[in-house]
């Protein structure tokens, strides 16, 4: 473990310029949306992931894995995430992502869930680093474009190899390694370790940048975690979710060290709403309103007596009486004279 002043440097994954300490929203399945990555670049998020898609779905024409390679402009630099776990499959998903132009493919050697696992993909491949190897040299030799990982500590307590595997990637040809601190067996739980991505960052035979992922829910312990372990950047996941405003909260203490004053109610209604007419656009009137429920709770999280409203939320079905609840929610605080600091709200 280092506990040391680090340099400001700019960061490149192959052509990329990312500035110094990049943060980089994570790729969260049935999340990471463009909708949801819309309001977080908005609030500074500085290299943002598609959903992971299975190479096979994508082979096979899936309409739910077509229609997860759909970006903007707005949102590059961006990186388009897969798993699968045979060479042949992950080969062509290169060449099929290719075509849609992302700046750059990342490959999933993380993802614990169970119906990934079984098909020998996400962080299976950790119980068989050569089968990762030849994974990843198959897809690079696929694609121009420049080539990145995110993976885990270990398929468990007992086999912790992410030393010997970053070598390995970085020797196949990947040009960026994002580290969850967690093994697979241990899921979300317990505490991220990153000793052992501190680890990877000092060895002196790692020349690509190193991100680090697990448990960064406020600006600072991000700032914390990059002095201490000394990672290139972070990677932030559950704790954005509701909460855009993390990106920017971080940017501000890093060049400040000060903490940013917390987004008002009616910018967490503006906010909302703006995610919700992203996701109406995108999804259409009937599955943008449905999949908008899960992100409500978080977006009101901590406002006093907002149980009715949320459920309100979650039970109306068209745009305009979303929109409707949303107004009449701000209004009513406004109307009590909530102020910001008298909720308490998710990351700070």
């Amino acid at each position: 473990m280092q506990d040391k002043t680090v340099r400001a440097m700019a960061v490149k994954i192959g052509s990329i310029q990312l500035p110094d300490f990049p943060l980089l929203l994570a790729p969260m399945e049935d999340v990471s949306d463009p909708p949801f990555r819309f309001v977080c670049k908005q609030n500074g998020a500085d290299l943002m992931y598609s959903e992971f898609i299975s190479s096979e779905g994508l082979i096979r024409d899936a309409i739910k894995s077509k229609q997860k390679l759909d970006f903007s402009e707005f949102e590059r630099p961006f990186g388009i995430q897969m798993f699968g776990g045979d060479e042949e499959a992950l080969s062509l998903s290169a060449k099929i992502i290719d075509a849609v132009e992302p700046d750059l493919v990342d490959i999933n050697f993380g993802c614990p869930v169970k119906k990934v696992v079984c098909k020998g993909a996400g962080a299976a491949v950790l119980k068989d680093v050569d089968l990762m190897v030849r994974l990843t040299e198959a897809v690079v030799r696929s694609t121009p474009l420049p080539v990145t990982v995110k993976t885990r500590l270990g398929w468990d307590d007992g086999s912790k190899n992410i030393e010997e595997v970053a070598e390995r990637l970085q020797d196949a040809g990947v040009q960026a390694l994002t580290i969850h601190g967690r093994t697979r067996s241990q899921l979300y739980k317990g505490d991220a370790d990153w000793s052992l991505i501190a680890a990877v960052k000092n060895n002196p035979r790692i020349h690509i940048p190193i991100f680090g992922n697990g448990d960064i829910d406020c600006p600072p312990k991000a700032v914390e975690y990059r002095n201490r372990y000394g990672v290139d950047g972070i990677m932030i996941g559950r704790a954005a979710i509701g909460y855009p405003w993390i990106f920017r909260e971080i940017r501000h203490y890093i060049q400040t060290g000060t903490l940013l004053p917390r987004p008002s109610v009616e910018e967490r209604i503006a906010v909302c709403l703006t995610h919700l007419r992203k996701s109406v656009e995108w999804k259409g009137p009937v599955l943008g309103i449905l999949e908008m429920r899960r992100h409500y709770a978080n977006y009101l999280k901590g406002l006093p007596h907002i149980k009715d409203f949320r459920m309100q939320l979650v039970t109306v079905k068209t745009r305009a009486e979303v929109e409707h609840v949303l107004h009449e929610i701000k209004e009513r605080y406004a109307a009590d004279g909530i102020a910001q600091e008298e909720t308490t709200l998710v990351n700070v």
